[in-house]
């Protein structure tokens, strides 16, 4: 009884999530091939008065805005949150012809129609309703939508055209940019302070994970999990916030709850990968009065060149920045009006 005690308290766990059955959104197999500048399609790149598109930087991650460190050397602090798809095939004009396809079974829950209405161009959101919760994957540049909300797909249905809408390409770099996401919160007006246009269905909104590598430990092995997958991530930093009453985001993704969550405890502690994915939540006996950093990976450089901004200092030293206050805020469900954001996704 004791055992069975401790295991209905127990979160969901790795093991009772359904394996993951993804497909490619294109034709475009390279990543399976081995050759992944076949795959990506490159970002033209001008450091210290040389130029290069180099393919490595439409991979997911800091791939982007190289900076000259004194004691890390050149590193990538711009973070790009998807994968820029190559094309194909090609009409006669250079328009790319590629059909783009759903990567699992789901439903269309937000389409944007309005070539100049959001930095993605044209844009699809798919909600995939998994036993380890609802994740969303996200089409941008589309030049032609061939779905509508409501619409249920499965797995490898036609719903877009390949294009170059939205921000920062054009037709020679016309590609299919891919998200596979979390969403932060149901709160996302409270938390931007202003009304858009997209909802939660916002870039901002959404946490992308690594959808490159995902597709290829799909390929390799049919037992992947989501869970199991983000369990091999390394928190950068963690958070501890004030605790009073469950998180929303535990509610969505309960296999972020480690410990005891049933016992009270003065705060929530919040483990994040550099890029802000959540990793984990416990009870905390630290006493906090707001959000403070309870550590951080210590690094050479700035933390900011490692955590899109949100941190402040360097070494075993760290402090939230302003946005990144803006970014726990998320987390506890707690914001303060007016707000302003001029943080777009780097979806280009």
């Amino acid at each position: 009884m004791k055992i069975l005690s401790i295991l209905l308290l127990l979160p969901l766990t790795l093991a009772s999530a359904k394996p993951l059955k993804l497909v490619l959104p294109t034709d475009n197999r390279a990543l399976f091939d081995g050759n992944p500048e076949d795959f990506y399609m490159y970002v033209a790149r001008t450091f210290e008065s040389k130029t290069s598109k180099p393919w490595t930087a439409g991979q997911y991650g800091f791939v982007r805005t190289l900076k000259k460190t004194e004691k890390d050397g050149i590193i990538a602090t711009k973070f790009h949150e998807g994968l820029d798809i190559k094309p194909t095939k090609r009409d006669r004009s250079g328009n790319p012809l590629d059909q783009v396809r759903a990567i699992a079974d789901g439903e269309i829950v937000h389409v944007n129609n309005s070539a100049g209405g959001s930095s993605y161009g044209k844009y699809v959101v798919i909600k995939h309703e998994l036993d380890c919760g609802p994740f969303f994957s996200l089409y941008a540049h589309l030049s032609r939508v061939d779905t509508q909300i409501g619409d249920k797909v499965i797995g490898g249905s036609p719903i877009a055209i390949m294009g170059y809408t939205g921000t920062g390409i054009n037709r020679t770099r016309a590609h299919l940019h891919l998200e596979f996401c979390l969403l932060s919160t149901e709160n996302f007006i409270d938390w931007i302070g202003a009304k858009t246009p997209h909802g939660i269905y916002d870039g901002r909104n959404l946490i992308g994970i690594d959808i490159a590598s995902l597709f290829l430990a799909t390929e390799a092995s049919d037992k992947v999990t989501i869970p199991s997958f983000l369990e091999s991530a390394s928190p950068y930093f963690r958070v501890a916030i004030p605790r009073k009453n469950e998180l929303e985001i535990t509610r969505r993704y309960p296999w972020l709850k480690k410990g005891d969550h049933t016992s009270p405890s003065p705060s929530w502690e919040i483990s994040f990968t550099d890029s802000g994915i959540p990793l984990s939540v416990v009870p905390s006996r630290r006493e906090v009065s707001d959000a403070t950093i309870t550590y951080v990976r210590t690094t050479r450089s700035m933390h900011e060149y490692y955590t899109r901004g949100r941190l402040t200092g360097s070494g075993r030293k760290a402090s939230l920045s302003k946005s990144g206050r803006k970014f726990i805020a998320i987390f506890t469900n707690e914001y303060t009006k007016p707000k302003t954001s001029s943080e777009d996704p780097d979806d280009s």
